[in-house]
């Protein structure tokens, strides 16, 4: 589970972050001491997904849709009613490429 922070984003002791280029169009940030994911960042807008779980306020999130849901599986299904995007979908909303 993601928060779409947008694009201005700032974290304290930026030098512990390290970034890894995980796709032509994507960024992932990790801890550099633990190894903790820190975000998924989009390169074109630097928009910024960061997991739900990092935050301590987490009772205000909506959780409104989910991503990639033609790879869910079976085994659970979640209670509320939200947007489901597909693979080629989420590809095409943020411009992307699958490939």
């Amino acid at each position: 589970m993601a928060v779409d922070c947008g694009s201005e984003v700032s974290f304290s002791n930026e030098q512990t972050i390290t970034v890894y280029d995980s796709s032509e169009w994507a960024q992932r940030g990790f801890c550099k001491n633990c190894g903790s994911h820190l975000f998924y960042r989009l390169k074109e807008t630097q928009q910024y997904f960061i997991p739900a779980g990092i935050f301590d306020n987490v009772e205000s999130f909506d959780f409104d849709h989910q991503v990639f849901i033609d790879y869910k599986p079976a085994y659970y299904s979640f209670a509320n009613d939200t947007r489901n995007m597909t693979e080629a979908e989420v590809f095409a909303q943020f411009g992307a490429s699958n490939d």
